[in-house]
């Protein structure tokens, strides 16, 4: 047994320095990023905020309408290929704005080889298993590697350096990092094990990108402010679940309550996801996830505004007037409170 006695941070404990910038406005910045991407060679463009492949967030309408913006959606992986042939068919202009969520199993290769046939414009491929310390997710990579050498690769979830680096020397292109931050998750709570996610970034994007590789930021945001301190700690993607659920599009289930309408919203290893798509939960294992009700919130459109604008006024606020530029701009002061709650949150 060891100790590491380094403080880790989350993104409450730290907040922006603002410097000096010659933005004379939020509209001057440029959240659009280009990337090309170490082993599949592929360049691709966008806004790098993506939809969690959770099946109350990462639906085919979450994808339509975060794709007027140029984002991403990983497209939760229950969706079956007919499903997916519908999607690709009638929306062949999203196909580059969604990321094909597998497992790990021959079924789940086997899936994707067949959506993936669908259509040359799919090119994110969502490697996503609760533990991407194990071996067998390497094993994995290589294998989808193999037979997609020009797909981009994103895999994970992982917390530490070493293992990023493992995953981009097997074939990944992005390593998703996070375990325990989400909002619905309790993987902390039941095992004890995580990492704060302001740190597991900022260490993981040192690692990624030493190698060529990237990071999605995956968990852990509550408002816009802290998608705005992934980006600054060095994620190249971020993802959100919690803060994109409870929408029209999410794909959430709408339930009446006190004459006010509510959305289900539960984490993929809650009993709620297991009971739906696994028939319970196996006797060897606990759930990791918690259900809860969200009012509904109607369209995602202003959601969207506000995390986008959110993130424009950071990047005036330190002088970046490209978001690919805000990390380079980024001090961080650790701080003991965030904002005057005397009147609760809005």
């Amino acid at each position: 047994m060891r100790i590491e006695q380094d403080l880790k941070l989350g993104f409450k404990d730290v907040l922006f320095r603002p410097k000096r910038s010659t933005l004379k406005s939020r509209s001057q910045v440029e959240l659009t990023r280009e990337f090309t991407f170490k082993h599949s060679g592929r360049q691709w463009s966008g806004v790098p905020v993506i939809a969690a492949n959770m099946d109350s967030v990462g639906s085919f309408d979450m994808a339509l309408a975060l794709a007027k913006h140029q984002m991403l959606t990983a497209i939760h992986k229950h969706y079956t290929v007919e499903q997916w042939q519908s999607f690709v068919t009638a929306h062949p202009e999203a196909c580059p704005y969604v990321m094909v969520s597998t497992g790990t199993s021959d079924a789940d290769f086997e899936k994707t080889k067949a959506i993936l046939a669908l259509n040359p414009d799919l090119l994110f491929i969502c490697i996503d298993i609760a533990n991407g310390y194990s071996e067998h997710l390497v094993q994995y990579v290589q294998r989808v590697r193999a037979a997609f050498p020009d797909k981009v690769i994103s895999a994970g979830n992982v917390v530490t350096g070493d293992m990023v680096e493992e995953l981009i020397l097997a074939g990944a292109d992005i390593v998703k990092v996070g375990i325990g931050p989400g909002s619905v998750c309790t993987t902390r709570v039941k095992t004890g094990v995580g990492y704060p996610q302001l740190s597991a970034i900022i260490e993981c994007a040192d690692a990624a990108h030493g190698l060529g590789g990237r990071i999605i930021g995956d968990g852990g945001c509550t408002c816009p402010g802290d998608v705005a301190k992934a980006f600054g700690g060095g994620a190249d993607f971020v993802m959100l679940g919690g803060m994109l659920a409870g929408h029209e599009e999410s794909g959430g289930e709408v339930i009446e309550k006190d004459g006010k309408l509510w959305m289900k919203f539960y984490g993929m290893s809650s009993q709620s996801a297991m009971d739906k798509h696994s028939g319970g939960v196996a006797q060897y294992r606990a759930a990791e996830g918690k259900t809860v009700l969200l009012p509904f919130r109607g369209p995602v459109e202003l959601s969207v505004q506000d995390i986008l604008g959110g993130v424009r006024s950071t990047c005036t606020y330190v002088g970046a007037a490209q978001l690919k530029e805000l990390t380079k701009r980024t001090t961080f002061i650790r701080v003991q409170e965030q904002e005057n709650q005397v009147f609760g949150r809005e």
